[in-house]
C-alpha cells in the first residue's frame, strides 16, 4: 500500500473488536452527483430499511456498539453520532440523504447499506501516513466555521485520525475536516470502512468488495487496490 495507515496500541485496547479495510485507488474521475449515484443513495436507504425492520438505527447492535466505544474515551454518542448512525438517521428521514459528489454519494451508499462507518480521503493532501490515536488535546484540527477557516483542538483521549500536518477527522469517524476532503477535483483516495464486534470480519469484507466494484464502474480504469482488514 502506497499509504502507510496505523492503528496506535491505546485504540487497539480500548476496541479490541476494531477491524478495518482500506481501498486505495488511483485515476478516479470524480464530478457532480449523476442519476446514478442518486439511485444507489435510493436503494441503499431501502436496504437500510430492510436491515433495521423498523428499529432505530441506535438499537442495531454494531451502532450500540460504536456508541459504547464512543463513551469510553468520552464523547456523549446522542450527540455525537459515528458517521453510519448519522447518515441513517437522514437515510430514513423526510429530507433523506444528501447528494455530494459521484465519489462520497458512493462510499455513503455503502455506510448506509451495510450500516458501517465509511471515509474518503485525498490522499494528495495527506501528508505522510495516517495514523488511529488517542488525542493528547494539543494537536490542530482545522475546519470551516461560518464561512472561516478556524483551528479547533480535539479533547484529550478523544480517538481520531490524523496524519502529520494535523488530526483529519475528530471523534473517530464524526467529523472530517476539509483539507482531506473528497472533491470534485479528486484524482486519488483511500477509503476506509471501519467495524466493530459484533460485525463479522466476513460483513465488512463484503462491504469493502461493493465499494470496490462501484469505484470500477465508475471510474472506468482507475488502479483500485483492497487491503485486507485489519
Amino acid at each position: 500500500m502506497t499509504l502507510t495507515l496505523t492503528v496506535s496500541d491505546e485504540v487497539r485496547a480500548l476496541a479490541p473488536g476494531f477491524t478495518h479495510v482500506a481501498i486505495e485507488a488511483h485515476g478516479l474521475v470524480n464530478g457532480p452527483s449523476t442519476e446514478g449515484t442518486s439511485a444507489l443513495l435510493d436503494d441503499a436507504a431501502r436496504r437500510l430499511a430492510v436491515r433495521l425492520d423498523g428499529r432505530a438505527p441506535h438499537e442495531d447492535p454494531h451502532m450500540a456498539a460504536w456508541r459504547e466505544v464512543y463513551t469510553a474515551f468520552g464523547s456523549k454518542p446522542s450527540r455525537t453520532r459515528n458517521s453510519a448512525e448519522a447518515l441513517a438517521k437522514r437515510a430514513l428521514s423526510d429530507g433523506g440523504l444528501p447528494r455530494i459528489n459521484v465519489l462520497v454519494d458512493i462510499y455513503n451508499a455503502i455506510s448506509v447499506a451495510h450500516l458501517i462507518p465509511v471515509g474518503g480521503e485525498d490522499t494528495d493532501h495527506i501528508q505522510g501516513g495516517m495514523r488511529l490515536v488517542r488525542a493528547a488535546g494539543e494537536e490542530d484540527f482545522v475546519t470551516v466555521a461560518g464561512g472561516e477557516e478556524v483551528v479547533e483542538h480535539p479533547d484529550a483521549g478523544e480517538v481520531v485520525w490524523r496524519d502529520d500536518a494535523g488530526v483529519t477527522c475528530r471523534r473517530w469517524n464524526w467529523r472530517q475536516g476539509p483539507r482531506t476532503r473528497l472533491t470534485e477535483a479528486s484524482v486519488s483516495a483511500v477509503f476506509l470502512l471501519e467495524s466493530l464486534a459484533p460485525m463479522p470480519v466476513a460483513g465488512v469484507e463484503a462491504a469493502g468488495a461493493e465499494l470496490a466494484e462501484l469505484l470500477e464502474k465508475f471510474s472506468p480504469g482507475a488502479r483500485i487496490s483492497v487491503h485486507a482488514p485489519e
